[in-house]
């Protein structure tokens, strides 16, 4: 089955130019709509954060030198700290504080016989007044709820980015695009009144659902709608600035509310703000006219050129109809466009495994993790930069190559050169190469894939999301672990960045409408 196309979109909607007031709204606008995906993606990183902790000591009759040393002493990662899910028995310690023994001089402290915390814990609030963590105590036998809150979030957004991506292709970017702003306000805002863990864990699938559903919906429909150099800068700087905008944002909110309810109330909230954009954001024409939507496609270009104050010509597409409509198979349909899409899935996989393995790490970077988280965003801004003058004037291929492989050469080097440094460094490659492939994608499958490639790149993404926060563990386990994490993220890096060669090049091309188009420049 077959297609008759049009001759080219660009060209027929010449007449509009590239930065009309048109443009000027859908630009901003969509740019603007990420900003909550920065703040909402990573606030797991204070709403889920570990406080201090030790068990709790009830009121009991003890000396001062006793209540001091009920809590053994541990070390952990080379350093003494107060044990979190252990003390010495308390009826043991109450005897002997009884009889006047003295800790350390009477008694040797490593013969006590040790307790679990039967009472509960006791947490500090000199970072977090609040978190999940110390609410419905997910320490020690516990604690493996804390990496699976994330976990939860992440598969939310696995799931909806293989369903939405595939659904606007099908229904059309602008329902899909509020569809799941609507999920991700609502869910976020139930999950300020979870009265357990179970309930927020549930609430927090929901609320990943509609977390990424958006932003790919945004990107798709401003790169369709955009042309020419605005579209690079809408694909990199723009969209992915905001996004930075927001992650910076979310340090500043967690500082000052240091609970985890408000903080997540303010960030639900803040996505009423963007009601309004209903009635501002158009539909994709080229989604349209994949469509056969013709009229609609036209309307909504008569509608741009009146807002650009020019004349739109009689018939502005002619000889256009659709005889069939694609799915997800028809990304691995051919073995050019199967390899296209294996290579990019692997892309996808390694570059979101490091983002948010860096990101989710940033709190434990420093003995402020607000301002480690901050640092960690700001980074973003320098190479979204980066990634739109790459973008503006060097080839794709070359360029995602070369920053996928300084990031896994960072990453290796962390065994000899300060942690920090070279963790904000892979940081900044991952963040350029993750907003350079976004546009490289749009740019290299048709629109009537481009969504639903979009949608499954990113649902492989999420699979290496969901495995971050388990591969950061790997360093807690033993010494001889501490620097697998970095050199299996390493290694992902640098074999993508390989493969990445076997790419087509778009650099220079229009956005390709149809199979057949982009079948001609595979190679």
């Amino acid at each position: 089955m077959g297609e008759e196309v049009m001759s080219n979109y660009d060209e027929s909607t010449a007449f509009l130019g590239n930065w009309g007031r048109f443009q000027q709204i859908v630009f901003f606008l969509l740019c603007a709509s990420t900003i909550p995906n920065g703040s909402g993606v990573l606030s797991v990183v204070f709403v889920a954060a570990t406080p201090r902790h030790h068990c709790w000591i009830p009121e009991v009759n003890l000396t001062a030198d006793w209540l001091s040393a009920i809590i053994p002493v541990k070390v952990m990662n080379g350093e003494e700290e107060l044990s979190r899910c252990s003390r010495y028995r308390l009826d043991v310690v109450r005897n002997l504080s009884a009889q006047g023994y003295i800790p350390g001089r009477d008694v040797n402290l490593p013969d006590l016989e040790q307790e679990s915390c039967v009472d509960g814990w006791l947490y500090s609030t000199d970072i977090y007044q609040s978190t999940i963590v110390s609410e419905f105590d997910l320490v020690c036998s516990q604690q493996w709820k804390q990496p699976l809150t994330s976990l939860l979030y992440f598969l939310g957004v696995l799931v909806g980015s293989f369903f939405f991506g595939q659904l606007s292709d099908r229904f059309g970017r602008r329902p899909v695009f509020f569809t799941t702003m609507a999920l991700q306000t609502i869910f976020t805002f139930f999950q300020v009144f979870s009265p357990s863990w179970t309930v927020f864990a549930i609430l927090m699938f929901f609320s990943g659902l509609g977390q990424i559903g958006n932003y790919v919906a945004a990107f798709v429909l401003g790169t369709e709608v955009l042309s020419g150099n605005v579209r690079v800068l809408f694909s990199t700087l723009g969209v992915c600035l905001c996004f930075a905008i927001g992650y910076m944002v979310l340090p500043l909110l967690a500082y000052f509310l240091r609970d985890w309810r408000p903080l997540l109330l303010t960030i639900s909230l803040a996505g009423l703000l963007y009601i309004p954009l209903w009635w501002l954001i158009p539909e994709s024409p080229r989604w349209l006219l994949s469509q056969g939507q013709v009229d609609e496609a036209e309307a909504i270009v008569r509608k741009a050129a009146h807002q650009n104050k020019v004349e739109a010509p009689q018939v502005i597409f002619e000889d256009y109809s659709v005889k069939r409509r694609y799915t997800v198979i028809d990304l691995i349909q051919t073995p050019n466009i199967r390899a296209m899409t294996l290579i990019l899935c692997l892309a996808w996989f390694t570059l979101a495994t490091g983002y948010f393995g860096l990101s989710l790490n940033t709190s434990k970077l420093a003995a402020d993790p607000y301002l480690s988280a901050f640092i960690s965003a700001a980074v973003e801004i320098p190479a979204y930069i980066c990634s739109w003058l790459v973008l503006k004037y060097l080839p794709r291929r070359l360029s995602a190559s070369c920053t996928l492989g300084l990031g896994g050469v960072a990453l290796y080097l962390i065994q000899v050169i300060p942690k920090s440094v070279l963790e904000m460094l892979g940081k900044f490659s991952f963040a350029t190469s993750t907003s350079m492939i976004f546009a490289y994608t749009a740019e290299i499958y048709p629109t009537v894939l481009r969504s639903t490639a979009t949608g499954i790149f990113t649902t492989f993404s999420r699979l290496g999301s969901c495995i971050a926060p388990y591969l950061l563990q790997l360093s807690e386990f033993s010494t001889c672990h501490s620097y697998l994490p970095y050199i299996i993220l390493g290694t992902m890096a640098v074999v993508s960045a390989i493969v990445i060669h076997f790419l087509p090049e778009s650099f220079g091309r229009p956005l390709p409408e149809t199979i057949e188009q982009m079948h001609k420049w595979e190679r």
